[in-house]
């Protein structure tokens, strides 16, 4: 069985990468309207795609599922998202093995969120309680992964101060992370004064900022406030005039991911990942909005 490509390698070439994710649908319908959507997104040529993993297990199996089409059946370089929530060291070993055996050379290495109903992330017996663990099992396990780790922009809920959120991301690359990618922002200013920031920490590897555009001001907000994001006034207030068009709202929203984009790339940025809600035409619109 062929290997995927390490993404460190991609950095290394020094390209721009363009990267999407998924989430897994609940159901067999939502596999193949997935499937459907991949089938349109592949012309836009994605560098990599990613499949996130539901906490508490929910859908844990439909990441496998996922993450096997999309990489056989349309030839995506896929990174399955792993986490430690609801899992023994002894069964995150057997995933990474699982992975590593399908292929798979890539994983986003989360500590993830608690599953629903849950007010905080609590560890399984033998399991792990950071992400940074979780880093170094997988490279113990298989040295050649190349992995992925998430970065907050404005904070992690959790973290007492910046400081301590800084170190922790430290603590994951430096235990194998080889690339950060960030929560979702809407104003850059936010990510680069976050990238200075990591540099003045001694975090080197690249910081892929994770863009989101809005589809709907009232799920947006759910989503920002769960991972400690802005929203900026000049945004909210144009989105809060459309409220009643979905149609325009959208617009709005691919509008501003558009400009948030142009200028990431423009000031150097090593790329971008597109948090699409498994949304097609989004993807598409932004696509082609940068390719005019």
């Amino acid at each position: 069985m062929t290997s995927d490509r390490p993404i460190s390698e991609l950095f290394a070439q020094k390209q721009t990468l363009r990267s999407l994710e998924f989430f897994p649908p609940k159901d067999d319908a939502g596999v193949e309207a997935l499937r459907q959507a991949a089938a349109v997104l592949k012309r836009i040529a994605p560098d990599f795609v990613s499949v996130t993993y539901g906490a508490g297990g929910s859908t844990r199996e439909r990441t496998s599922q996922v993450s096997t089409m999309l990489r056989n059946d349309f030839g995506f370089t896929v990174m399955p998202h792993l986490t430690c929530v609801g899992h023994t060291r002894a069964e995150l070993a057997g995933l990474a093995d699982r992975i590593h055996a399908g292929g798979f050379r890539n994983i986003m290495t989360l500590r993830g969120d608690p599953p629903k109903g849950a007010t905080a992330f609590q560890t399984v017996p033998d399991g792990l309680r950071y992400a940074s663990e979780l880093v170094t099992l997988l490279k113990t396990r298989h040295a050649d992964f190349c992995l992925g780790v998430g970065g907050y922009p404005e904070k992690h809920p959790e973290a007492p101060s910046i400081e301590a959120d800084l170190a922790h991301l430290k603590s994951k690359v430096d235990a194998g992370a080889a690339f950060v990618t960030t929560q979702l922002f809407f104003d850059n200013a936010v990510y680069y004064r976050f990238v200075e920031k990591c540099r003045a920490a001694g975090i080197t590897v690249p910081i892929v900022p994770g863009i989101m555009p809005v589809l709907s001001l009232k799920q947006t907000k759910r989503i920002t406030e769960m991972c400690g994001a802005a929203l900026p006034p000049k945004l909210v207030k144009r989105l809060e005039v459309a409220a009643e068009n979905p149609d325009v709202v959208e617009t709005i929203g691919i509008d501003w991911a558009l400009t948030q984009i142009r200028d990431l790339l423009t000031n150097g940025s090593p790329g971008y990942h597109l948090y699409i809600m498994n949304r097609t035409k989004s993807a598409l619109a932004l696509a082609a909005g940068l390719a005019a």
